[in-house]
This record gives C-alpha cells, sequence and structure tokens, in this order.
C-alpha cells in the first residue's frame, strides 16, 4: 500500500496553482484583488480604494469595478475548481502550472445584479459552479460587504472551458 502523501506537499500544489491563475489576470492586481484559500474554497477579497468609487456624491463603487470584481472571482473559482481533484493527487501538471501554462475558461455572457450601492469598504466574492463540463460551466457570484447575508450584488455567468490534455 502507498504511504499518504505529506499534506504540506498538497498545500504547496494548491498554492502554486491559484497563484498561477491568479497571475494570469492582470487585472485582479489592478484591482486589488486578492483570494484565501480555506480548503476547497475561496473567498475574494477586493480591497477599498479612491479609485473605485464611481458616484461621490453618495459614494458608491463604480458599477464597472463591482461586475469586473465578480466575473474575476467567477474565473479564478472555476479555473480553481476544475484543478481541484488535480490539486489532491500528484496528477496536476507542474510543469505547466511553473510556467503560467494554465489555460482560463472564456466569458459567454455575464450577468450582474445590482441589489444596492456598494459602500466605501472592503468588499468580498464567492463563487459557486453550477455545471461544469468539458466544454461548458455556469457559475453564480454573490458579493457582500459587511454582511453575508446582505448581498450588494450577484451574478451570473457562463464559460467556454479550456480545452484539456488526457
Amino acid at each position: 500500500m502507498k504511504k499518504p502523501e505529506p499534506v504540506t506537499q498538497v498545500k504547496r500544489r494548491r498554492d502554486l496553482a491559484l497563484s498561477v491563475i491568479v497571475n494570469q489576470v492582470p487585472y485582479i492586481d489592478f484591482l486589488g484583488v486578492t483570494f484565501d484559500r480555506h480548503g476547497d474554497e475561496l473567498t475574494a477579497t477586493m480591497r477599498f480604494h479612491e479609485n473605485l468609487i464611481g458616484n461621490p456624491e453618495l459614494p458608491a463603487l463604480h458599477g464597472g469595478a463591482t461586475a469586473a470584481f465578480l466575473e474575476i472571482t467567477a474565473i479564478v473559482g472555476l479555473a480553481w475548481a476544475s484543478l481541484w481533484d488535480e490539486t489532491e493527487t500528484e496528477h496536476l501538471n507542474v510543469a505547466s502550472v511553473q510556467t503560467g501554462e494554465l489555460a482560463l475558461p472564456k466569458t459567454i455572457d455575464f450577468t450582474v445584479d445590482y441589489l444596492r450601492s456598494g459602500l466605501p469598504r472592503d468588499a468580498y466574492a464567492r463563487a459557486r459552479v453550477n455545471r461544469s463540463g468539458r466544454r461548458y460551466a455556469s457559475v453564480h457570484v454573490e458579493g457582500w460587504q459587511d454582511n453575508r447575508d446582505r448581498l450588494f450584488a450577484q451574478a451570473s455567468g457562463h464559460f467556454l472551458m479550456p480545452q484539456r490534455d488526457g
């Protein structure tokens, strides 16, 4: 019987895969979005800064920044979910991960529901993959600020999945 792999190696593969996914989207850094990983769950955080204000009279977050934040969360969450099984085993192609050659899902359509004004503070989001096949995926994203039960925006999107070897 094969001895189980040390958890530190599995965590290292997970961190590497997430880092490569995030680094492939320069807009993530531009918006100041970070991802916290707890097991298979990712939480995106968009730290508040003045450049995100769309209406200074309220003040409220710009709708485009909100939509981009939710779409980024959907793409990273979907890419992460599609690699989860491979990061759990030694089947992850470490060479393609290390060279940044992981193909990301492509947006087919993305619909945002603005439920209330985004306040001038940090925002959080989580994606839930509703369906993911070899060619197509459907994702729902929820965005909140102070209270997870009080969403300020939500979105649904459909994505073309990258072709995978094997």
